[in-house]
């Protein structure tokens, strides 16, 4: 995908450019900056030197040497004193000044870790919401890459209230936790009340109604997953490079499901499409059908991503970010 986010040692990323969280002298420090120079050894320094420094919110470029990527790209970011003195302008120059420096050396890949959130001071939370919006409005214009490496789920969490709701709506609905509370329930056993006459009426005219409507589900089985979604983009009047984007899918496998009727793609893709189509619930499961997939509530990441279709959260960088903390699959190519 051409945006993710993963836990690693940013030293040890297979990337064509790794971006250095420097302080302005760029001769090394603490943190990220002072991994980064032990990995890539002396000859790291020396080139610094050379450099002369660089100011808050630019980047300048030097060779990996001894870690395995290309080139390091060093930006300095603000330190935070409130946010009252440009601190969000600079950080999102240190984003957007890294990627086109590593788009000018022809770098198709970048790992950044999260500016400014160590020592300088910047809280979590809106780092991260600067880095997902600086890395987005590149990617609308540019094909790469982009890693957002960080040490722990700290650094990505979502905001309580939205994390209360998620975690409330998986305790609720995924099997997994039902089980625990209770081995007997199951997917097929979630009532509270024994089943009376009258519910078991309803649950008649529910079967019945889920009959009728695969009844007309089949009536267009010839249409496949790749049809499905051209349909819909062209319902929704929107453009193909609008919808990868907001998938978060690389132009070229969208290219390959266009010009292919009988591809089938990932779960994980099509989630994204359903992301960025704004679909319901219901015409989500549609679409995962089309290429043999369904949302179960046996799987974790399918309960969350369901959460946000219900609520019509279709900020796939949001829904990552809540699969990330749950220690699930993120959705893309």
């Amino acid at each position: 995908m051409p945006f993710a986010i993963v836990r690693n040692d940013i030293t040890k990323m297979q990337v064509d450019a790794v971006v250095n969280a420097a302080n302005s002298s760029l001769l090394g420090g603490g943190g990220v900056d002072g991994c980064i120079h032990r990995a890539a050894g002396p000859e790291l320094l020396e080139e610094c030197r050379t450099l002369h420094g660089c100011k808050t919110g630019q980047a300048k470029l030097t060779k990996g040497y001894k870690m395995p990527c290309k080139y390091i790209i060093h930006t300095v970011g603000p330190v935070w004193r409130g946010g009252f003195f440009g601190e969000r302008e600079l950080l999102y120059s240190c984003y957007k000044n890294s990627l086109e420096l590593a788009e000018q050396h022809n770098c198709k890949s970048v790992a950044f870790p999260l500016i400014s959130a160590g020592i300088y001071g910047y809280p979590k939370d809106k780092a991260l919401e600067v880095a997902q919006q600086a890395i987005a409005d590149f990617l609308e214009t540019h094909d790469m890459e982009v890693t957002l490496v960080v040490l722990d789920k700290k650094a990505v969490e979502l905001s309580r209230e939205l994390f209360r709701r998620v975690r409330e709506f998986v305790d609720d609905n995924y099997v997994g936790e039902l089980e625990k509370r209770d081995p007997r329930r199951s997917a097929f056993f979630r009532a509270s009340k024994p089943m009376t006459a009258a519910l078991m009426e309803e649950a008649s005219c529910e079967d019945e109604c889920r009959a009728m409507s695969l009844e007309e589900r089949l009536k267009n089985t010839d249409e496949t997953f790749s049809q499905s979604l051209l349909r819909l983009i062209d319902e929704r009047g929107l453009t193909d490079s609008e919808v990868y984007r907001r998938a978060n899918i690389d132009r070229r496998l969208f290219s390959k499901i266009r010009c292919d009727n009988e591809y089938r793609p990932k779960k994980q893709t099509v989630l994204a499409f359903a992301l960025a189509l704004e679909l319901t619930p219901d015409e989500a499961e549609e679409l995962l059908k089309r290429a043999g997939y369904s949302l179960s509530d046996s799987i974790k990441g399918d309960v969350i991503v369901r959460f946000f279709l219900e609520n019509g959260i279709y900020d796939i960088y949001t829904v990552n970010q809540a699969l990330f903390e749950f220690d699930q699959s993120l959705i893309g190519c």
